[in-house]
Protein backbone atom coordinates (compact mmCIF):
# COMPACT_ATOMS: atom_id res chain seq x y z
CA UNK A 1 0.00 0.00 0.00
CA UNK A 2 1.53 3.33 -0.82
CA UNK A 3 1.23 6.04 1.09
CA UNK A 4 0.95 8.88 -1.94
CA UNK A 5 -1.46 10.71 -0.09
CA UNK A 6 0.53 11.68 2.78
CA UNK A 7 1.76 15.08 1.71
CA UNK A 8 4.06 16.87 3.34
CA UNK A 9 1.32 19.61 4.54
CA UNK A 10 -0.06 17.13 6.33
CA UNK A 11 3.00 16.63 8.94
CA UNK A 12 3.67 20.78 8.72
CA UNK A 13 -0.28 21.16 9.90
CA UNK A 14 0.08 18.38 12.46
CA UNK A 15 3.69 20.59 13.43
CA UNK A 16 1.81 23.71 13.52
CA UNK A 17 -1.44 22.59 15.21
CA UNK A 18 1.43 21.07 18.22
CA UNK A 19 3.38 24.00 18.09
CA UNK A 20 0.11 26.21 18.87
CA UNK A 21 -1.37 23.89 21.61
CA UNK A 22 2.27 24.63 23.27
CA UNK A 23 2.41 28.21 23.08
CA UNK A 24 -1.32 28.67 24.24
CA UNK A 25 -1.71 26.21 26.85
CA UNK A 26 1.49 26.50 27.91
CA UNK A 27 1.05 30.32 28.45
CA UNK A 28 -2.21 29.76 30.08
CA UNK A 29 -0.39 27.41 32.75
CA UNK A 30 2.29 29.67 33.17
CA UNK A 31 -0.51 32.99 34.21
CA UNK A 32 -0.60 32.67 37.71
CA UNK A 33 3.15 33.29 37.93
CA UNK A 34 3.90 35.49 34.75
CA UNK A 35 0.98 38.25 35.93
CA UNK A 36 2.60 37.81 39.64
CA UNK A 37 5.88 39.31 37.72
CA UNK A 38 4.55 41.43 34.63
CA UNK A 39 1.26 42.21 35.65
CA UNK A 40 -2.21 40.11 34.30
CA UNK A 41 -2.80 43.33 31.58
CA UNK A 42 0.85 43.00 30.43
CA UNK A 43 0.67 38.52 30.11
CA UNK A 44 -2.76 39.22 28.76
CA UNK A 45 -1.01 41.30 25.75
CA UNK A 46 1.93 38.76 25.62
CA UNK A 47 -0.36 35.91 25.35
CA UNK A 48 -2.59 37.70 22.30
CA UNK A 49 0.55 38.48 20.46
CA UNK A 50 1.76 35.28 20.44
CA UNK A 51 -1.56 33.36 20.33
CA UNK A 52 -2.98 35.46 17.41
CA UNK A 53 -0.51 35.45 15.19
CA UNK A 54 0.41 31.88 15.35
CA UNK A 55 -3.87 31.33 15.16
CA UNK A 56 -3.61 33.70 11.60
CA UNK A 57 -0.21 31.16 10.18
CA UNK A 58 -2.74 27.97 11.05
CA UNK A 59 -5.85 29.44 9.09
CA UNK A 60 -4.34 30.55 6.27
CA UNK A 61 -2.31 26.85 6.27
CA UNK A 62 -4.97 25.25 6.36
CA UNK A 63 -7.50 27.49 3.97
CA UNK A 64 -4.54 26.79 1.02
CA UNK A 65 -3.67 22.93 1.76
CA UNK A 66 -7.62 22.13 2.64
CA UNK A 67 -7.80 19.79 -0.35
CA UNK A 68 -4.43 18.26 -0.06
CA UNK A 69 -3.80 14.61 0.30
CA UNK A 70 -6.94 11.40 -0.34
CA UNK A 71 -10.24 12.59 -1.35
CA UNK A 72 -11.68 9.91 0.73
CA UNK A 73 -15.59 11.49 -0.18
CA UNK A 74 -17.03 13.97 -1.76
CA UNK A 75 -20.37 15.42 -0.97
CA UNK A 76 -20.38 18.62 -1.99
CA UNK A 77 -22.81 18.10 -5.03
CA UNK A 78 -25.37 16.39 -2.64
CA UNK A 79 -28.51 18.61 -2.19
CA UNK A 80 -28.64 19.85 1.40
CA UNK A 81 -25.28 19.60 2.52
CA UNK A 82 -24.09 23.10 2.52
CA UNK A 83 -26.84 24.64 4.36
CA UNK A 84 -26.52 21.87 7.00
CA UNK A 85 -22.67 22.55 6.71
CA UNK A 86 -23.44 26.13 7.17
CA UNK A 87 -25.62 25.57 10.32
CA UNK A 88 -23.28 23.40 11.56
CA UNK A 89 -20.49 26.24 11.61
CA UNK A 90 -22.95 28.82 12.73
CA UNK A 91 -23.97 26.64 16.01
CA UNK A 92 -20.03 25.69 16.43
CA UNK A 93 -19.44 29.44 16.72
CA UNK A 94 -22.15 29.50 19.44
CA UNK A 95 -20.14 27.39 21.61
CA UNK A 96 -16.41 28.64 20.80
CA UNK A 97 -16.94 32.38 21.33
CA UNK A 98 -19.47 33.36 23.92
CA UNK A 99 -16.86 31.43 26.37
CA UNK A 100 -14.81 34.46 26.87
CA UNK A 101 -17.70 37.58 27.45
CA UNK A 102 -15.62 39.96 28.71
CA UNK A 103 -14.35 41.91 25.31
CA UNK A 104 -12.42 44.51 27.78
CA UNK A 105 -10.81 41.83 29.43
CA UNK A 106 -9.42 40.57 26.81
CA UNK A 107 -8.11 43.65 25.01
CA UNK A 108 -6.59 44.27 28.58
CA UNK A 109 -8.81 47.46 28.77
CA UNK A 110 -9.86 45.98 32.29
CA UNK A 111 -7.68 43.59 34.44
CA UNK A 112 -7.70 40.41 32.98
CA UNK A 113 -9.62 37.89 35.75
CA UNK A 114 -9.85 34.05 36.01
CA UNK A 115 -13.56 33.52 36.38
CA UNK A 116 -15.54 30.75 37.54
CA UNK A 117 -18.81 30.66 34.67
CA UNK A 118 -21.82 28.68 35.46
CA UNK A 119 -24.80 30.55 33.29
CA UNK A 120 -25.68 30.57 29.44
CA UNK A 121 -23.60 28.17 27.39
CA UNK A 122 -21.55 26.81 30.62
CA UNK A 123 -25.17 25.28 31.71
CA UNK A 124 -25.49 22.81 28.11
CA UNK A 125 -21.58 21.91 28.38
CA UNK A 126 -18.80 23.05 30.82
CA UNK A 127 -16.48 23.22 27.85
CA UNK A 128 -18.21 25.00 25.28
CA UNK A 129 -15.31 25.73 23.10
CA UNK A 130 -14.42 22.19 22.67
CA UNK A 131 -17.79 21.48 21.87
CA UNK A 132 -17.62 23.96 19.37
CA UNK A 133 -14.56 23.09 17.39
CA UNK A 134 -15.60 19.07 17.24
CA UNK A 135 -18.71 20.52 16.00
CA UNK A 136 -16.83 22.64 13.26
CA UNK A 137 -14.39 19.73 12.63
CA UNK A 138 -17.59 17.87 11.62
CA UNK A 139 -18.93 20.31 9.52
CA UNK A 140 -15.90 21.50 7.60
CA UNK A 141 -15.16 17.33 7.27
CA UNK A 142 -18.38 16.76 5.59
CA UNK A 143 -17.61 19.50 2.87
CA UNK A 144 -14.26 18.56 2.71
CA UNK A 145 -13.20 14.84 2.90
CA UNK A 146 -9.84 14.97 2.38
CA UNK A 147 -6.68 13.11 3.98
CA UNK A 148 -5.70 16.45 5.65
CA UNK A 149 -8.90 17.63 7.03
CA UNK A 150 -9.26 14.58 9.15
CA UNK A 151 -5.41 14.91 10.42
CA UNK A 152 -6.04 18.75 10.94
CA UNK A 153 -9.34 17.57 12.48
CA UNK A 154 -7.43 15.33 14.93
CA UNK A 155 -5.09 17.98 15.82
CA UNK A 156 -7.70 20.64 16.78
CA UNK A 157 -9.67 18.36 18.85
CA UNK A 158 -7.15 16.63 20.74
CA UNK A 159 -5.80 20.03 21.93
CA UNK A 160 -9.29 21.03 23.13
CA UNK A 161 -9.64 17.53 24.74
CA UNK A 162 -6.46 18.25 26.34
CA UNK A 163 -7.48 21.38 27.59
CA UNK A 164 -10.82 20.07 29.17
CA UNK A 165 -8.54 18.52 31.55
CA UNK A 166 -5.94 21.37 31.87
CA UNK A 167 -9.18 24.15 32.37
CA UNK A 168 -10.64 21.97 35.15
CA UNK A 169 -6.73 21.59 36.31
CA UNK A 170 -6.66 25.29 37.03
CA UNK A 171 -9.90 25.97 38.01
CA UNK A 172 -9.56 24.06 41.13
CA UNK A 173 -6.25 24.72 41.93
CA UNK A 174 -7.64 28.31 41.13
CA UNK A 175 -11.06 28.07 43.14
CA UNK A 176 -10.92 24.57 45.20
CA UNK A 177 -13.72 23.63 46.45
CA UNK A 178 -15.99 26.26 44.73
CA UNK A 179 -15.48 24.84 41.33
CA UNK A 180 -15.54 21.31 42.30
CA UNK A 181 -19.54 22.35 43.32
CA UNK A 182 -19.75 24.06 40.29
CA UNK A 183 -18.23 20.64 38.32
CA UNK A 184 -20.78 18.78 40.31
CA UNK A 185 -23.69 20.87 38.76
CA UNK A 186 -22.27 20.89 35.18
CA UNK A 187 -21.26 18.75 32.24
CA UNK A 188 -18.44 18.25 29.56
CA UNK A 189 -21.16 16.40 27.25
CA UNK A 190 -23.15 19.09 26.08
CA UNK A 191 -27.05 18.78 28.06
CA UNK A 192 -26.16 16.25 29.86
CA UNK A 193 -26.30 17.61 33.47
CA UNK A 194 -29.62 19.30 32.65
CA UNK A 195 -31.13 15.81 31.50
CA UNK A 196 -29.90 14.25 34.79
CA UNK A 197 -31.61 17.11 36.88
CA UNK A 198 -28.18 18.54 38.19
CA UNK A 199 -28.77 21.94 36.24
CA UNK A 200 -31.34 23.80 34.03
CA UNK A 201 -31.36 25.67 31.20
CA UNK A 202 -32.45 29.56 31.34
CA UNK A 203 -32.92 30.66 27.93
CA UNK A 204 -33.08 34.06 29.18
CA UNK A 205 -29.77 34.24 29.65
CA UNK A 206 -28.75 33.75 26.08
CA UNK A 207 -30.39 37.25 25.41
CA UNK A 208 -27.29 39.54 26.42
CA UNK A 209 -24.68 41.36 23.90
CA UNK A 210 -21.91 38.54 24.12
CA UNK A 211 -24.30 35.84 22.11
CA UNK A 212 -25.88 39.04 20.00
CA UNK A 213 -22.08 39.98 18.56
CA UNK A 214 -21.46 35.96 17.93
CA UNK A 215 -24.80 36.13 15.52
CA UNK A 216 -23.31 39.24 13.80
CA UNK A 217 -19.78 37.44 13.70
CA UNK A 218 -21.41 34.77 11.55
CA UNK A 219 -23.11 36.71 9.37
CA UNK A 220 -20.29 38.96 8.93
CA UNK A 221 -17.80 35.16 8.40
CA UNK A 222 -20.34 33.73 5.60
CA UNK A 223 -20.42 37.23 3.69
CA UNK A 224 -16.62 37.25 3.83
CA UNK A 225 -15.93 33.55 3.84
CA UNK A 226 -15.39 33.77 -0.32
CA UNK A 227 -13.07 37.15 -0.02
CA UNK A 228 -11.40 35.28 2.72
CA UNK A 229 -10.21 32.21 1.03
CA UNK A 230 -9.35 34.11 -2.15
CA UNK A 231 -7.05 36.29 -0.04
CA UNK A 232 -5.27 33.54 1.54
CA UNK A 233 -4.70 32.16 -1.37
CA UNK A 234 -1.70 34.72 -2.52
CA UNK A 235 -0.03 33.92 0.35
CA UNK A 236 2.60 30.78 -0.83
CA UNK A 237 2.82 28.45 1.83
Amino acid sequence: MTMDWLTPSHWIICALLLGFAIAHSGLAALRPYGEKIIGARLYRVIFALVSIPFATVLIIYFFNHRYDGARLWNLQGVPGIAPMVWVLSAISFLFLYPATFNLLEIAAVQKPQVHLYETGIVRVTRHPQMVGQIIWCIAHGLWLGTSFMLVTSAGLILHHLFGVWHGDRRLSQRYGPAFEAAKARTSVIPFLAILQGRQTFEWKEFLRPAYAGVAVFIGLLWWAHPFLVRATSHVAW
